[in-house]
């Protein structure tokens, strides 16, 4: 504790450990001494990998192909959104009984502040203990804590955590814990600024924070340079922000900045009315699932990947947020038409409506003629007929075959 008797390491960084496929094992447990991939079919991608699978040098991201070719003996199953979205509800649940200071900031993992906890729950290391505790007795599924005085610094502590454990950084300790590191396990640095930071000689995090700030800002400009700097030394004043994000399950929260869904096909395809079928197939997920979540959205962006891996993205913002398929799917109609692929062979396509905001914040401008009720009040009807009778009780047309 410090001396204003708060705790010297408040904040919490839990990441659920494998999680998609921690969940389908869970389901699964004739899986439990087998190598599981969750995601990927015939030619996608994974999703999640166990730690079976892991040893094997499969990763989330990888195309299924080279994922079967380093793990062959490995079981593929396919993803279970609805019952993902189920457990990472309430594993949300859990947290916010903790502390209401939850900021989740993916579908995985999210920081928590226990500040005003220590008292009730006792230090932040017995109750990064309980959460997992809990967690596992209540999911079956398993977590890793980090436990620091920083945001920046919980992140890290959290992988050394892995799996299935916690680590704790004393303030005293910051500098000994993240010197000897590669510059690229700092939160926030990708690649590139990996890449970079290496050609100019800054290999660990120690390299960086023994590196005057001004001349890490002649390096990779003003703002990055004393960010890096400030982040070496675990300088991070950050807070942690209550429901800056609903990514960790289905409620809490403000609303996800975008929604998106994307297809791989079978078999390569260059028809469009096999090409538009699909995205109308896609356009309807998204705008169901925006719809129960409440929010509508101006941007629509239509991604297209083509047989060699080429992937382009096209965006418009229409003059309105809409949560309505047809206006959604005319737009990524448009977008997919402007390209003038021709006969172009394709291997997946996405829709995702971004800038996404509260749907009763959003006025609709009538225009003169239009009628009182149409494609939203449809949309409605079919939301209310899935419900009842299941999501393909309701479909357009061109989805029957």
């Amino acid at each position: 504790m410090t001396s204003a008797g708060a705790p010297a390491t408040p904040i919490l960084h839990i990441d659920m450990d494998a999680f998609y496929a921690s969940v389908a094992v869970r389901e699964r447990p004739e899986l439990w001494e087998v190598p599981v991939i969750v995601g990927g079919g015939y030619r996608g991608v994974v999703l999640s990998a166990n730690y079976l699978a892991r040893e094997h040098g499969v990763r989330s991201g990888m195309p299924a192909t080279r994922a079967r070719r380093l793990c062959p003996q490995a079981v593929v199953v396919a993803p279970d959104h609805e019952l993902f979205g189920r457990v990472s509800t309430a594993v949300v649940e859990t947290f916010r009984r903790v502390t209401p200071l939850v900021e989740v900031v993916s579908l995985d993992e999210a920081f928590l502040d226990v500040s005003g906890s220590v008292r009730r729950l006792g230090p932040p290391v017995e109750i990064a203990e309980q959460v997992r505790a809990t967690i596992h007795d209540e999911q079956a599924i398993t977590c890793s804590v980090g436990v620091a005085a920083t945001i920046s610094v919980a992140k890290l502590a959290s992988k050394r955590a892995k799996p299935d454990g916690v680590v704790v950084v004393p303030p005293e300790e910051i500098t000994t814990f993240l010197h000897p590191l590669d510059v690229g396990e700092l939160y926030g640095v990708g690649e590139k600024t990996r890449a970079m930071l290496h050609r100019l000689g800054l290999v660990t995090v120690g390299d960086v924070a023994h590196t005057p700030v001004r001349t890490l800002q002649r390096a990779v400009g003003d703002h990055l340079g004393r960010h890096l700097h400030e982040l070496a030394w675990g300088d991070d004043r950050r807070e942690v922000v209550a429901g800056s994000s609903g990514a960790f399950g289905l409620g809490g929260g403000e609303p996800d900045r975008s929604m998106g869904a994307q297809e791989t096909f079978g078999r390569d395809v260059d028809d469009r009315t096999v090409v538009l079928r699909e995205l109308l197939r896609l356009t309807s997920t998204v705008t169901g699932r925006m719809r129960v979540a409440g929010v509508a959205g101006r941007t629509v962006t239509l991604t297209v990947r083509f047989a060699d891996f080429t992937t382009i993205t096209r965006s418009c913002t229409m003059s309105e947020a809409t949560d309505v398929t047809q206006e959604v799917y005319r737009t990524a109609t448009a977008l997919y038409d402007a390209l003038g692929l021709q006969r172009a062979r394709l291997r997946l396509v996405g829709v995702r409506v971004e800038g996404l905001a509260p749907r009763e914040s959003v006025h609709h401008q009538h225009v003169l003629g239009e009628r009182e009720h149409g494609w939203s009040e449809a949309d409605r009807a079919v939301d209310r007929a899935a419900r009842r009778f299941g999501s393909a009780a309701v479909r357009p047309a061109s989805l029957l075959s």
